[in-house]
């Protein structure tokens, strides 16, 4: 609930400390005393639009705060806690200040918030009800969420949610796969011609390399065996070193016969290098073997390494990416072959999903039918008792579209009204006059007070145009609608004042200066005791000019509103 109202320098206030109490609280004062500046001042801390005309006159800003006493489960604090703002075991402080020139900064508990935040924060707190704002029940879009609520069908809402999005997971699968299938349909000659072209190809990794390879030795063939040739004439020739490694290793033999193992080391040197020798030898001779290709060797690896170029740079790939390409193509020339089967199960899946949402949103609409009904009868009531006896409350259910569907149902939730009873019903906003719309809203938040939980609620002159029996059946549905939730009323009924817990009343002041050079006017608010409210409620029953009678009367409203 508020607890406290903290206003600086908005219009005509300077300086106003308010202390609020829960259940049914009344302020009343002469038109034009500065009620509304009260709820302008409320409405910056919920993040009403800021004006710079707010700003009281000669001020550089306006600042205001309210206190909020909340539990500790309480969404509000939760959501304040996602956007790092810690409230565990404080009360909820909303702070907004107004520079002269309109802009304006909003705070959580000290902590900069953005007005959006603040907005969204403060709709869950504070709901302002006035005779001609459009208020939340007056909005289509919240009557099948004020109807589920009502309905208590919070888990019936989880399991179509759940439904909804299954259905539209197979849906979006199956069109994806229709998409493959028809982009895959469209190219299938062209992948089995490039299949059996690489197939015929059988490219393998590496291959490009070890042709260009065999390819530039072919090309130099006769250079190679030239210089192999040389090669094998120096190893061989007068200074054979095969042979004058042999004739070393057997003179380091004789040594070693007289100096026992120091010759060791060196002798195992060149038995290496002779080793060495050898296996080179062997090299070059199969070397020489291998260069001397025939010239239909070099047309056929040239043949192979350009036709591998030419199937890559069709494809623009690598020749090295070839064979994984082969393989894309392969799948893919599968999944043709295999689409028709795939399609028809995920056709199956998605009948299966959407008959699953269907029974959900049968069931919730079976919810909301018994549920609308009961509504209609409970706000009937309601009218009857605010002396519109003939008016009808209706709870309207239409199908959607399929188009429309979505993770509500198949319902559209619309909340109607006739005023009399040969009349159609039809929107609230359109059928109910000024007075009528007061009472319609009264009713409706009296029956949806449980399942619309805004713990202060604030009515601005709902009861305007209204008197006698009407307002007091009013102030009845206030008091009663104030032992659930905190109830704040501005009015200038004298039925419904007398009903309130509390009452405040809003005056003007003519407060001189320092140098008493001029007055200023200032809006003050002062609470009432017993003899003070039964002055005020008098005023408000008899004018500027208060009688013995009207005292009377005033008494006997209070004793019928204590009652």
């Amino acid at each position: 609930m508020l607890s406290h109202l903290s206003i600086r320098d908005v219009v005509l206030v300077k300086r106003l400390e308010l202390e609020f109490q829960n259940g049914f609280s009344v302020l009343t004062g002469e038109t034009g005393a500065g009620k509304s500046i009260l709820l302008d001042a409320l409405g910056l801390t919920t993040g009403a639009r800021a004006e710079a005309r707010l700003v009281r006159n000669g001020a550089e800003r306006a600042n205001v705060s309210a206190i909020f006493d909340l539990c500790e489960d309480h969404a509000v604090r939760h959501q304040l806690s996602e956007q790092g703002v810690e409230t565990a075991g404080e009360p909820v402080i909303l702070r907004r200040v107004l520079n002269a020139d309109g802009r304006s900064r909003a705070f959580a508990n000290d902590q900069a918030i953005s007005i959006g935040l603040l907005k969204d924060v403060g709709a869950q707190l504070v709901e302002v009800h006035g005779q001609f704002d459009n208020q939340r029940l007056m909005r289509p879009e919240s009557h099948r969420m004020l109807l589920d609520s009502f309905a208590g069908a919070s888990d019936l809402i989880d399991g179509v949610r759940a439904a909804y999005t299954g259905w539209r997971d197979v849906m979006t699968r199956r069109a994806t796969a229709i998409a493959d299938a028809a982009n895959t349909q469209r190219d299938e000659d062209f992948l089995r011609f490039a299949v059996q072209e690489m197939a015929d190809l059988a490219p393998q990794p590496g291959e490009e390399v070890e042709l260009s390879n065999k390819r530039k030795m072919m090309m130099h063939s006769e250079k190679l065996a030239q210089a192999l040739a040389d090669a094998q004439r120096q190893l061989s020739g007068e200074n054979n070193v095969d042979q004058g490694l042999q004739r070393t290793l057997r003179a380091l033999e004789q040594l070693r016969t007289y100096a026992d193992e120091k010759f060791d080391d060196v002798i195992a040197r060149f038995e290496a290098a002779h080793n060495e020798v050898l296996e080179g030898m062997g090299q070059l001779d199969r070397l020489s073997t291998q260069i001397m290709l025939e010239p239909e060797e070099l047309e056929a690896a040239e043949e192979r390494l350009f036709a591998l170029r030419a199937v890559a740079r069709k494809h623009q790939v690598r020749v090295d990416d070839l064979s994984d390409l082969k393989d894309e193509f392969e799948r893919r020339l599968g999944s043709v072959e295999d689409s028709a089967q795939r399609l028809a199960v995920l056709e199956h899946e998605e009948r299966k999903a959407r008959d699953a949402f269907i029974e959900a949103a049968k069931r919730i609409r079976e919810v909301r039918t018994n549920a609308g009904m009961a509504l209609d009868q409970a706000v009937d009531l309601e009218l009857a008792e605010l002396k519109l006896k003939h008016a009808r409350f209706h709870t309207y259910l239409a199908p959607l579209k399929e188009a429309d569907w979505n993770e509500y149902g198949m319902d559209r939730v619309a909340f109607l009204v006739a005023t009399n009873p040969d009349s159609a019903p039809g929107p609230i906003n359109k059928i109910a006059s000024g007075g009528e719309l007061a009472r319609f809203m009264l009713a409706l938040k009296a029956v949806l007070a449980a399942a619309d939980p805004v713990p202060t609620l604030v009515f601005d002159e709902a009861d305007a145009g209204l008197g006698g029996a009407v307002a007091a059946a009013v102030g009845d549905r206030l008091a009663r609608l104030a032992t659930g939730s905190q109830v704040l009323v501005v009015t200038h009924s004298p039925q419904v004042a007398a009903k309130g817990d509390h009452h405040w009343r809003v005056s003007k002041s003519e407060i001189a200066t320092v140098d008493q050079a001029d007055e200023r006017v200032w809006t003050t608010v002062e609470p009432l005791d017993s003899a003070s409210r039964q002055d005020e409620i008098a005023r408000m029953l008899a004018g500027a000019h208060v009688t013995d009678e009207a005292r009377a009367a005033a008494d006997r409203l209070l004793a019928g509103g204590n009652s």
